[in-house]
């Protein structure tokens, strides 16, 4: 998406968005997300990761007041068992399975927020790739998109923050831009892994399961399908 200053900005499908972090969008790129239907923003982050940097622009507090933020995270950073599985952080699709079996009511609660949005919706976490995949992935399968599809999606994720590495003039604590010859490899491990995943979670049965109802279930639909 050509959304000004946006980082890893991608459809997922219908009016449903992914990107990351809302602090990069500039007064004029909130405006464009504004004129493309976008109503809701869905923070995927835990609560210390939400802060502006210097380096982001100023925004006008009357444009960001035409969208409703909602705060889904995805995980409790303090949890033992996600710390020893997840280290540094949620950085691999090989994960997802345990963040979903740790968390499961959390990832619930990313759905049920999208089901209450008023007009499109953008999901972000800090780097768009992650945390945003797991839920773009299990947005995608809901809406019935294919494996290759799916992949294709968490590609141009991992390579859109890829390449904002390495033009970014803030150095990333524990990531660096890599070159093709190192990305292709780990990006191949990294799509089997997120379709092992997607085959496994059945989207549709792990939220009825965890609490989302019919009516939830059908307004989320409703999003993927506009």
């Amino acid at each position: 998406m050509q959304w000004d200053g946006a980082v890893n900005a991608w459809h997922i499908a219908g009016s449903v968005f992914r990107m990351g972090r809302r602090e990069w969008l500039t007064d004029a790129g909130w405006q464009q997300a504004y004129d493309g239907g976008i109503r809701t923003v869905i923070d995927l982050r835990n609560p210390d990761e939400i802060r502006r940097r210097d380096t982001d622009p100023r925004v006008r507090s009357e444009t960001l007041a035409a969208f409703d933020v909602v705060h889904a995270p995805t995980e409790d950073p303090g949890n033992s068992e996600f710390r020893e599985l997840c280290v540094p952080y949620l950085n691999d699709p090989a994960s997802y399975a345990d963040n979903a079996r740790i968390f499961p009511e959390k990832l619930a609660a990313v759905f049920k927020a999208v089901a209450a949005a008023a007009g499109g919706v953008v999901i972000h976490c800090s780097a768009g790739r992650d945390r945003s995949g797991m839920i773009a992935a299990m947005l995608q399968d809901l809406a019935g998109a294919d494996e290759d599809a799916i992949a294709a999606g968490y590609e141009r994720a991992m390579r859109g923050i890829n390449d904002h590495h390495r033009v970014s003039g803030v150095p990333h604590p524990h990531e660096r831009y890599l070159p093709e010859e190192v990305l292709a490899p780990l990006l191949e491990t990294r799509l089997e892994s997120l379709l092992r995943f997607v085959r496994h979670v059945k989207t549709r049965e792990f939220l009825r399961h965890n609490g989302i109802t019919d009516r939830e279930l059908t307004a989320v639909l409703a999003k993927l399908a506009r």
